[in-house]
């Protein structure tokens, strides 16, 4: 009876050189979870410092609004009627702003001598 003995052999280089793999793997994951747990107790700090509800931004913007009037209301001089909002702002729209805007210049732009004011 021939038995053929067969040994194992290392063919995959030097095992100790990975030796600190693991040590390292373990290192990382408990900073990460340190890390973890810091972040989630500032949260829940912040999250306890919040209001438990927020206003709403249309009342407020409501709330403001008849704020506004009544200080115009209340001013000396209002005339007891009450002022048309939305025709003071059209109004003021299509009015320009500036000299720039209409196109005229002034000496000081540089206007021309004979006081031909166009725009160049």
């Amino acid at each position: 009876m021939d038995m053929d003995i067969f040994v194992a052999v290392n063919n995959f280089g030097d095992t100790r050189s990975g030796g600190l793999a693991g040590p390292m793997g373990l290192f990382v994951i408990v900073l990460m979870s340190i890390a973890t747990v810091l972040l989630i107790r500032n949260m829940n700090k912040r999250l306890r410092r919040l209001p438990d509800s927020f206003p709403d931004a249309k009342q407020t913007q409501r709330e403001a609004e008849i704020a506004r009037l009544n200080a115009d209301l209340e001013r000396p001089g209002a005339g007891g009627a009450s002022p048309d909002v939305e025709a003071d702002r059209s109004a003021g729209a299509g009015a320009p702003a500036d000299d720039e805007v209409t196109g005229t210049t002034t000496h000081r732009d540089g206007g021309s001598a004979d006081g031909d004011n166009r725009r160049v």
